[in-house]
């Protein structure tokens, strides 16, 4: 069982265990992303992934891990880092995961909720149109982030969205 997983620097060799998960596609870049996983006995291994790095995030109540790249959104299984799932040339720019197990992901304009399953993203609608998103962080539910209101750029704003209450509130701008 992976205990915890995150992104780390090409390891030198022989310095871990290694996987690599490669898929075959055209449109794979050449670049990689590393993954350093401990399992439960916390033994450390390595896995190598497709593109360049953006978050790795676990969901315990789903035994799920998501990581995103710039070539990828790869669902893990949590037992053994298996592919489940795979989405190619994913637009998402910023993933994390709530404290009550969801997986909260952005592109530059828009939010998506997934839970259990990569295929089954739930659209979570704001209160204006957003550009240029970015997540700071998460608190429990509550994730904070920044953007541009859409075609009012010089509006920046500080936001938080509240998953549990599914409410975004407006803390700076």
């Amino acid at each position: 069982m992976i205990i915890e997983a995150k992104i780390i620097n090409q390891p030198e060799s022989g310095q871990y265990l290694e996987k690599i998960y490669d898929i075959q596609s055209p449109w794979n870049s050449q670049e990689w992303t590393w993954i350093k996983f401990i399992n439960a006995d916390f033994s450390e291994w390595c896995g190598q992934f497709r593109g360049l790095p953006r978050q790795i995030a676990i969901s315990e109540k789903h035994k799920i891990i998501l990581l995103l790249t710039s070539d990828y959104l790869y669902q893990l299984g949590q037992k053994e880092a298996e592919i489940i799932q795979f989405e190619e040339r994913p637009s998402f720019q910023n993933l994390c995961v709530t404290d009550h197990g969801d997986f909260i992901l952005s592109d530059y304009y828009d939010f998506e909720k997934i839970t259990n399953n990569i295929k089954n993203k739930e659209q979570i609608v704001g209160p204006i149109q957003m550009d240029n998103i970015k997540f700071k962080k998460i608190t429990g539910s509550k994730l904070e982030f920044t953007c541009e209101e859409f075609l009012n750029w010089e509006r920046h704003l500080t936001m938080e969205y509240d998953s549990e209450i599914d409410e975004f509130s407006i803390l700076e701008g």
